[in-house]
């Protein structure tokens, strides 16, 4: 707007331009709050689905605690019903393990590689794909373990990897590869306390 000389000019000035555009303003504030609360209500529904899906989880905890894979259709519609959130990831990855305990290795690995195809946490990912390559060296899938293993880049999992790694190994007869990995798994952070003695056995 420009600048005016006099107070009339001004008055006269601002009911012109308001002729012409206090509609579009109406009309954007309209928008605008719309908006905003539009946005406050969406938060406030996330919020409420994140405290329901918690308080399930919880609840789905419980079951598995008191009746293990006997619970998995429970679970599995916990699953299907939050399956947008990391509480669904990690009520799969709690499957997995009452399903591994009751020998159910398949239903098992596909619990994780669901979880592992749903998440992004970076803390997580990793567990998930320790557990998944052991239930395929359980199975005999050896190579495909070893790939599942080669995927998991984080340092602080060296020693974990590589112990899994050498067990692997010597499954498929190569004692050479398993004293390696074994070795490998030693000098990490991460190393268990039954590594020396793998390493003895097979210095034996």
């Amino acid at each position: 707007m420009e600048l005016y000389d006099t107070e009339e000019q001004t008055v006269d000035a601002i009911k012109d331009w308001w002729k012409e555009n206090g509609k579009a303003v109406v009309i954007g504030a309209i928008i605008g709050l719309g908006g905003l609360f539009g946005w406050r209500y969406y938060q406030d529904s996330m919020v409420a689905e994140q405290e329901a899906a918690s308080a399930n989880y919880t609840k789905i905890v419980q079951a598995l605690a008191t009746n293990g894979a006997k619970s998995d259709q429970e679970i599995q519609q916990y699953i299907d019903a939050n399956k947008d959130t990391q509480y669904a990831v990690l009520a799969a990855v709690q499957l997995s393990k009452a399903q591994v305990t009751a020998g159910k290795l398949d239903e098992a690995l596909k619990q994780l590689q669901w979880a592992q195809a749903h998440t992004d946490d970076s803390a997580l990912t990793p567990v998930i794909t320790l557990r998944i390559a052991r239930i395929q060296a359980e199975q005999g899938k050896q190579d495909e373990a070893i790939k599942s293993l080669d995927s998991i880049k984080a340092e602080s999992w060296k020693g974990r990897v590589e112990e899994l790694r050498g067990d692997i190994l010597l499954a498929k007869g190569d004692k050479e590869g398993a004293y390696s990995a074994y070795t490998q798994a030693q000098q990490a952070n991460d190393a268990s306390q039954t590594l020396k003695m793998k390493l003895d056995d097979l210095a034996k």
